[in-house]
């Protein structure tokens, strides 16, 4: 009988929550944020018109690219939470394990949206770029010259794309 009222009360629940935000307790700093460019716009899709880009994620993008390792470690998705959280892109660290479940939980519990393109050189510097696979997948953001994660690389990880994920403000 319970499991019947579940979803009803999990929806209440969510929006008592919910409506105790206030818009003060953002993380978008409306200064700093700006429109997307017309080729910008392209990446992000037809209704992107009206979105402000978050500058934090280029700061997410040379942080990682700054603390990044010679080479590959295998923790791609904990060198990419700590640069957003350290960008202030996250008010707290993201607590999936693996990475190909990185877009989820950043769309789901942080503000991000999924673009329309799969191509990770059409992506915006500093997108969050998942990958698939067999194993936990990888993850990695978008930099001027190319991809960082646990370690920097002029081309995209070599397996398909799940997704790329930008936070407007």
């Amino acid at each position: 009988m319970m499991k019947k009222y579940l979803p009803l009360l999990l929806c209440l629940l969510l929006a008592s929550a919910a409506s105790t935000l206030r818009a003060e307790d953002s993380l978008a700093d409306k200064q700093r944020s700006r429109t997307l460019t017309p080729e910008e716009q392209r990446v992000f899709g037809p209704q992107s018109g009206s979105l402000k880009y978050d500058p934090r994620m280029i700061l997410a993008a040379q942080i990682a690219q700054q603390r990044a390792q010679p080479r590959m470690t295998w923790h791609c998705w904990a060198y990419v939470k700590n640069a957003l959280l350290a960008a202030n892109v996250v008010e707290r660290r993201p607590v999936t394990a693996w990475a190909r479940q990185a877009g989820t939980e950043l769309s789901e519990n942080y503000g991000f949206k999924k673009l329309w393109t799969r191509d990770p050189y059409a992506a915006p510097v500093g997108a969050v770029i998942v990958y698939g696979g067999q194993d936990a997948g990888h993850v990695e953001l978008r930099t001027a010259s190319g991809f960082a994660s646990d370690f920097i690389s002029r081309s995209p990880y070599p397996r398909p794309v799940l997704g790329i994920y930008v936070k407007p403000a």
